[in-house]
């Protein structure tokens, strides 16, 4: 049976073993479509990219910078343009993770709308850094712990407080460290903590509604995490 659909193979430079080399080496049988087929899943992995129908299939390595670009205002899909702006007036730059994440313009207004509204909770805005700072460290979001390790020393945290959730380590500040142990049980359980976790944290002051802001800095700030980590977004750099 004939294949159908075109295949356009586009090698790589590899140097003297490269695949377009490789490509003039190899030769199916006329009329056999399993040599064809054994040939291009060669050629695949050889050459890394393969066209299919049009559409750009990459290798592990080179998915993300081709997928996920540093967009501009003029760049990027027109719905993510306003909130881009907007975080360049505020900032007076365009962050990487803001320029890459308006790929999606429901993701960046999302979270922006977010961030924004769990910075009015009625959580202390140290206690609300503990709760960014635990889903960032725990997720590996280098850009993120970066970001609130600069945060959290404008609100006058000491350096042991950040070089702690920067670690993951227990906090000597029992208050604080209720905070990021109830994040962390809140993680673990999916929500469905125990009425010790929920003990502990009211018994250090805080409140249902507490409870529940503690949840919505966690999907805030997963969603940040992940998209940043999916996006490969780079550090900002230093001056």
């Amino acid at each position: 049976m004939p294949l159908t659909g075109q295949l356009k193979v586009e090698p790589v430079d590899e140097g003297p073993e490269s695949g377009e080399e490789q490509q003039r080496e190899l030769v199916a049988p006329a009329g056999n479509p399993l040599a064809i087929i054994d040939n291009l899943v060669y050629l695949f992995f050889v050459n890394h990219v393969v066209h299919i129908r049009g559409v750009a299939v990459f290798s592990d390595h080179a998915i993300a910078e081709q997928a996920f670009v540093d967009h501009s205002p003029e760049s990027a899909p027109p719905a993510s343009r306003r909130s881009m702006e907007a975080v360049r007036r505020n900032l007076g730059h365009l962050p990487p993770a803001v320029a890459r994440l308006a790929a999606s313009p429901h993701t960046l207004d999302g979270f922006l709308q977010l961030s924004a509204l769990f910075e009015r909770t009625t959580l202390d805005p140290v206690a609300r850094e503990v709760v960014i700072m635990t889903v960032a460290a725990r997720n590996e979001c280098h850009v993120c712990v970066v970001m609130h390790t600069g945060k959290l020393r404008a609100l006058g945290a000491g350096e042991e407080t950040v070089a702690a959730l920067v670690g993951q380590r227990p906090l000597h500040d029992e208050r604080l460290e209720a905070v990021r142990r109830f994040t962390l049980d809140v993680i673990a359980a999916s929500g469905a903590v125990g009425d010790d976790a929920l003990a502990a944290f009211f018994g250090h002051g805080f409140t249902p509604q507490n409870a529940l802001e503690v949840v919505m800095g966690i999907g805030t700030y997963t969603l940040s995490t992940f998209a940043n980590r999916l996006t490969r977004a780079p550090l900002e750099p230093t001056a």
